[in-house]
């Protein structure tokens, strides 16, 4: 199973997002944990390797599992851990080969083009400081089927 790690970043009233070129869906920066690491070290680092900056005291808000399936076979399985921060430091890189970073406003989040189940994680994160807890079922396209939300 694969094990991925990602942040929310706020600041002044905007979010950090990497606009992904494959589907042009916006993304949260993150990505595959090491093995070795814990799940904030992975999150960190992937985000200044994204980003070029660098989070300051993460918490944890989410923790997510997705199941991909092709027709009733499961192709893929993966869990997601976010973090949500507000404080940062360093310089935004002016490149990524993941995709294009843009700062957005924070009220415009939910009205931008990302997957469904990210949109669902964003509604609870910008909302609340409780740890959501997840699972989401797509098709091999990323067309949603089914998703199960909990807080603490």
């Amino acid at each position: 199973m694969q094990r991925v790690a990602n942040c929310i970043l706020e600041y002044n009233e905007q979010i950090l997002l990497i606009k992904k070129p494959s589907r042009g869906w916006y993304a949260m920066p993150g990505g595959k944990m090491e093995q070795g690491e814990t799940i904030k070290e992975a999150a960190v680092r992937e985000y200044w390797e994204e980003t070029g900056l660098h989070l300051i005291q993460p918490r944890l808000a989410g923790v997510f599992t997705f199941n991909i399936y092709e027709q009733d076979h499961l192709e893929k399985e993966w869990m997601m851990f976010t973090f949500a921060c507000k404080s940062h430091e360093g310089m935004l890189n002016e490149y990524c080969r993941e995709g294009e970073l843009k700062w957005k406003p924070r009220n415009e989040i939910l009205t931008l083009p990302m997957a469904k189940g990210d949109k669902q994680i964003f509604e609870h994160v910008l909302a609340s400081e409780d740890i959501l807890y997840g699972s989401f079922q797509y098709t091999s396209d990323y067309q949603l089927l089914d998703f199960r939300l909990e807080t603490q």
